[in-house]
């Protein structure tokens, strides 16, 4: 048996950060481990610039993640103005003082959305953890920073509604989690898909394992390193919790 801590994302969109070249900026179809950390670090109060606490954070958790709708993917061309990169120039701290410059040129990119998109996640701990079960809960439900699902465009739509619960496996805790009411037309669609973090109480046989480039190595400097995520494909609808 493990405490686990489970709660759901949805939002109207949603934009998990994938491997970005150029100028995609794609989005995958499931919370990415580094937008997970970001949404808890938010929800404690934790600064983007303390990497001291953003490690233990990191350090501390582990996610699985139960996929009930990928939701319709959506690509959205954005221009923006920006300052001249001129590295003998002063820092500009904020958006209002990069508008301030004389000279502003444009740059093009095509950004990557998920519409209608609905997760559960359940989180467990190691088992000397900087943070408790108990704590987060109570962070996800009065987060400190206001939170996003990807991006600032993407709000979430429905409280989080975390719940403790102590399950035999990790598949466990995702079944028994109901998601509010007002999303059972998205959850009752059924076959939904499970990504985990390895480990031997997944409940679930692995359909394949591959990497994904979402473990958090620097916020400042935004650099990732790869990890290996388990995947189980339904073939067939899933039990759903009443």
């Amino acid at each position: 048996m493990r405490d686990y801590l489970v709660f759901q994302l949805y939002a109207p969109l949603v934009s998990w950060g994938d491997q970005a070249v150029g100028q995609e900026r794609p989005s995958a179809d499931h919370p990415s481990r580094s937008a997970l950390l970001g949404l808890l670090a938010a929800a404690v109060g934790i600064d983007r610039n303390d990497e001291t606490r953003q490690e233990q954070l990191s350090s501390a958790c582990h996610f699985g993640i139960k996929l009930y709708a990928p939701g319709l993917a959506m690509r959205d061309f954005h221009t923006a103005q920006v300052p001249p990169a001129n590295k003998k120039s002063k820092h500009l701290y904020t958006r209002r003082d990069e508008l301030r410059e004389p000279k502003l040129g444009t740059i093009l990119s095509f950004r990557s959305y998920r519409q209608d998109s609905l997760s559960v996640v359940a989180l467990w701990l190691n088992d000397d953890p900087a943070y408790s079960l108990p704590q987060l809960q109570k962070a996800l439900s009065k987060p400190h920073f206001h939170l996003y699902l990807g991006r600032k465009a993407c709000p979430l739509a429905v409280p989080l509604c975390p719940e403790p619960g102590q399950f035999a496996s990790m598949k466990a805790a995702l079944d028994h989690y109901a998601p509010a009411d007002e999303l059972r037309p998205l959850f009752e669609r059924g076959q939904p898909r499970y990504y985990w973090e390895p480990h031997s109480d997944s409940g679930l046989e692995e359909t394949y394992r591959g990497p994904r480039y979402d473990q958090p190595i620097s916020r400042k400097r935004w650099q990732f390193a790869s990890r290996e995520e388990a995947v189980f494909l339904s073939r067939e609808a899933e039990h759903v919790p009443e």
